[in-house]
């Protein structure tokens, strides 16, 4: 993967939402050159849903921002909950390398557990283990589908301004906290 001095990418992440099953959940795709902001897209999910892929590509199909990003960025592998995003199925509609950013390597007995409490969660599981395996490289923890692990590390570097969260989805993690509750949270 050949990347420009400053790789464009779109960071997307949830924003807060209330607890009670089916609930809109707002979800904002930041697109920032290196870490210079140039753009935005706003969408919604449901809480626990089944649409968190398709949000993403309707979003991005058809719009200005998918042919000038490189890497496409998701806080974590799900939004609002558990609607998991089908990574391998993400990077081939969109033609662009899908990456899952977390801070840290998650539990994943205490996912499975979690996620054994909502309907249909054999599917949720599959779909969670297809995002393939969680590199920890250059200090981020990540999954990636369409680009080699070495490559991303590399290209998050790039992005993120300082810590080990790229800007993209530090800004999408502000503004649908803003945008939701009047001000910007803390953890970003």
């Amino acid at each position: 993967m050949r990347l420009p001095r400053f790789p464009r990418v779109i960071g997307f992440d949830d924003g807060p939402f209330p607890r009670r099953a089916g609930v809109s959940v707002p979800l904002a795709g930041v697109v920032c050159a290196g870490t210079r902001f140039e753009g935005l897209v706003w969408g919604r999910v449901r809480r626990d849903g089944w649409n968190g892929t398709r949000e993403v590509c309707r979003l991005l199909e058809g719009g200005k921002f998918l042919p000038q990003v490189h890497l496409v960025l998701l806080d974590g592998i799900a939004f609002g909950g558990f609607n998991v995003v089908d990574l391998p199925a993400l990077a081939a509609r969109l033609g662009k390398p899908c990456v899952t950013v977390m801070r840290r390597p998650p539990d994943l007995d205490a996912v499975e557990r979690a996620l054994r409490r909502l309907p249909r969660a054999d599917e949720r599981w599959a779909t969670l283990c297809r995002a393939g395996p969680i590199h920890q490289l250059a200090g981020f923890t990540f999954q990636v589908q369409g680009a080699g692990p070495d490559d991303v590390a590399e290209a998050l570097r790039r992005v993120t301004d300082r810590g080990h969260v790229p800007e993209a989805l530090r800004l999408a993690h502000l503004i649908g906290s803003a945008v939701v509750t009047g001000e910007s949270s803390q953890r970003a």
